[in-house]
Formats: structure tokens, C-alpha cells, sequence
């Protein structure tokens, strides 16, 4: 992968599938803690974390707690999530709160009756201000 300078960062695209990248080497993380908070390290301008494996319940939430140096409490943080080995749920960002060096994820599950039963994937790309 050709990486070029943009304001001093990293910046390029992946050859085979065409991705957009801001970072290099590894950008996936896996979290602890499964009960109703979580927590994971991964700075990077972009990734992916894996949570434990939840059973969080339904209108329940799970908080993830991201330490990243690269986020500054003035950044935008956009979030994803989705079912990794979870069947059952429905997953559904609620909150994204940057602070300085650290991001704070609230995700509900909306579902009406059914907990989410396995690992979720959190996806994240910083913007800086």
C-alpha cells in the first residue's frame, strides 16, 4: 500500500479493495468486560474492536470505554456496530462521547424482548477537528 502525506498523517488506498486508510499496521483491538461496561485499547485513527461476549438485554446498554491517543475531546468519533457471534439482539449505537485520548461508546440493544447473546463489532473512524 502507497502511503502519501496529508497534513502530516498517513493517508492512502488499499489496493485491492479500494479502501480508504489513514493508519497503518493493525487496527483491530478485542475488549474486556461483559457485563455492562467494557473496555479496549486501540489508537488509531481507524479500526475495529471485538467485544467479550455479551448478554446484554433487551432497552439494555453496554458502555465501551476506547483509550486512543489519537482522539482529542474536539474530534468527531463516527461508530458502527454489528453482530459478530451474536444471533440474537438488535445492536444499535446510542452515544459517542470523544474526550482526550479516549472515546466513550454507549450501545443499546433496541430489541423488544430478545438479549444479545455473543460478540459484537465496533467500528470507529476519528475525524479531527
Amino acid at each position: 500500500m502507497a502511503y502519501h502525506s496529508l497534513y502530516g498523517r498517513k493517508f492512502g488506498i488499499e489496493p485491492a479493495s479500494g479502501a480508504l486508510v489513514s493508519d497503518d499496521g493493525t487496527k483491530t483491538a478485542t475488549a474486556t468486560g461483559t457485563g455492562a461496561t467494557s473496555t479496549a485499547t486501540l489508537s488509531k485513527t481507524q479500526g475495529k474492536v471485538t467485544t467479550a461476549a455479551l448478554t446484554t438485554a433487551a432497552a439494555a446498554t453496554h458502555v465501551m470505554t476506547l483509550t486512543n491517543s489519537k482522539i482529542a475531546a474536539t474530534d468527531t468519533v463516527l461508530v458502527t456496530v454489528g453482530k459478530g457471534t451474536a444471533t440474537t439482539g438488535t445492536p444499535k449505537v446510542a452515544d459517542v462521547t470523544p474526550g482526550a485520548g479516549s472515546v466513550i461508546i454507549t450501545i443499546q440493544n433496541i430489541a423488544a424482548a430478545a438479549a444479545i447473546n455473543g460478540t459484537l463489532i465496533v467500528g470507529f473512524l476519528v475525524m479531527k477537528a
